[in-house]
């Protein structure tokens, strides 16, 4: 029987693993919300799927959906892909599911971060939002690890860690009035350090632009391998995109990470920019209130670095023909070790995210093995 732990990781000798390390599977949820998925999530589930069996290539993969949506998610998933009766209020993990932390030993454990979806009522993308806020705890049941309940309004979306003590985050989300006004950036930090056992923090400024998460660093930038990131780009001066990201990149080149390294940054090009057409603006269900508004023509916070690092696996999204191409060679550059798998994503970005946002890795509970990148 798992249980609820009143102390925190850093003093239990925990902390996050970098994604890049070793998996011992990946959770995800089966989406359903008519007021955020066009015609009945039909075509989003088409497109979970499509990553779902693509992470399944590398490691176990789990899904969780609700009652009503169960024999649906099973009939659409391969056999190999456990599907799971988990009720949640929509289909990102990544935001409601736990950070999994690890002790030296590899013993594991989950950190249940307050879920307000992405803002409370002021802020926030719906209403209500209870059943997302219990997803953690259940999945920390069902994998049989402890769990932290932090003090701390957070996404997963919201932190990219190297595994070697440094985090990336950004002003624009840590820092926003509608999660925890009542902390500033020091106090963050230290509750960042008791929680995954990270010792510095770089911090970015904004997210993409128009990302309604209010700028999730895990859209904009992550780390490659300890001392490289990938960091989301433009060469059009023209696009608002162009002064964040070099904002972002000035930032990053000023940096040094918990180990003392400069840090060596890759720039992906950024998809389109992209728009909702009439047709995908007209298909969602508006009857849902406190829904976020889909509106004709509204740019897509659309980005290739929201990416799933499986074990031997780089999981990126197809959004953009014209661009698709050179961002699969430019990932295939950064992880020659790793095969580059693309799945048309579209769908998931009509919803606000992509496949990060979707998925939520269990780090190995044993040391690193065959295909991921070992710690240095």
């Amino acid at each position: 029987m798992t249980k609820t732990l009143d102390t925190t990781p850093a003093a239990d000798g925990f902390h996050m693993p970098a994604e890049f390390e070793a998996h011992d599977g990946c959770w995800m949820l089966w989406p359903e919300r008519p007021s955020n998925w066009r015609l009945g999530a039909k075509p989003a589930q088409k497109a979970f799927a499509a990553v779902a069996t693509a992470i399944a290539t590398g490691e176990p993969v789990t899904v969780g959906a609700s009652r009503g949506q169960y024999l649906q998610a099973r009939a659409m998933l391969p056999d190999a892909i456990r599907v799971v009766e988990m009720s949640s209020d929509d289909a990102w993990m990544r935001d409601v599911g736990p950070t999994f932390v690890v002790n030296k030993r590899r013993e594991l454990r989950g950190v249940d971060w307050v879920f307000n979806a992405w803002g409370g009522i002021g802020g926030g993308l719906y209403f209500p939002w209870d059943q997302d806020d219990l997803v953690a705890r259940k999945v920390c049941e069902i994998e049989g690890a402890d769990r932290y309940r932090a003090p701390l309004v957070l996404e997963g979306g919201a932190i990219h860690v190297d595994g070697e003590g440094t985090l990336i985050t950004t002003e624009e989300c840590l820092l926003s009035p509608h999660r925890n006004p009542h902390l500033d950036k020091g106090q963050l930090e230290i509750l960042l350090h008791e929680y995954l056992g990270i010792t510095s923090v770089i911090w970015l400024g904004k997210g993409v632009i128009d990302d309604e998460t209010t700028g999730h660093v895990d859209n904009l930038c992550c780390f490659a391998r300890p001392g490289e990131v990938i960091l989301t780009w433009t060469d059009n001066k023209r696009d608002p995109q162009y002064q964040v990201s070099q904002d972002a990149y000035e930032r990053l080149m000023d940096a040094r990470d918990a180990q003392g390294r400069k840090l060596k940054v890759h720039k992906l090009q950024q998809p389109g920019p992209l728009k909702r057409t009439h047709e995908e603006s007209l298909d969602v269900d508006v009857a849902d209130s406190g829904a976020a508004s889909r509106k004709i023509g509204e740019r897509l916070a659309a980005s290739y670095v929201n990416f799933y690092m499986g074990n031997s696996s780089i999981v990126m999204p197809l959004l953009d023909p014209k661009q698709d191409a050179a961002a699969t060679r430019a990932l295939q550059k950064i992880f020659p070790e790793r095969r580059i798998i693309g799945v048309q994503a579209r769908e998931i970005l009509l919803g606000g995210g992509n496949i990060h946002c979707i998925t939520q890795q269990v780090p190995a509970r044993k040391p690193a093995r065959g295909g991921a990148t070992k710690r240095k």
